[in-house]
């Protein structure tokens, strides 16, 4: 995946820093820009000034829920388009994963979970890169 994404931007949103760190060193190979917030505010600000394709969004932050921010990112936005939305969580419950799809989620991911899976869902919201033109 190196340089595959390197017009791309993924705002990665997260309180736990562990969390934080690996999902943003696991990216730093991709070319993508890689941002990261750790509350849901600054995430909301973050995505309205940067505009991120990809959004990788714990459910549950301090300040801002990430329904609360995936509800003000994709207002008014067509479903399917960016921002991109994975959210990852520990909550097991499918309520919120229910909930979250109807919010236009694209991949809900529960914690822990192998960095490959969140690479193919990133891959998956994404797109296949477009060919090299020579």
């Amino acid at each position: 995946m190196i340089e595959l994404y390197k017009d791309k931007v993924i705002l990665v949103v997260d309180d736990d820093p562990d969390v934080l760190t690996t999902i943003t060193t696991a990216l730093s190979t991709t070319g993508a820009k890689v941002l990261s917030a750790s509350d849901g505010n600054t995430a909301v600000e973050i995505a309205e000034r940067d505009n991120p394709d990809v959004i990788i969004l714990d459910m549950m932050l301090p300040k801002r829920s990430g329904f609360l921010v995936m509800d003000r990112v994709k207002a008014k936005k067509p479903r399917g388009g960016k921002p991109h939305v994975i959210m990852i969580t520990g909550n097991l419950g499918t309520r919120h994963k229910t909930y979250a799809e109807s919010l236009g989620v694209e991949e809900y991911l529960n914690k822990p979970f192998r960095m490959d899976r969140l690479v193919s869902a990133i891959e998956k919201a994404l797109g296949a890169p477009a060919p090299v033109k020579e």
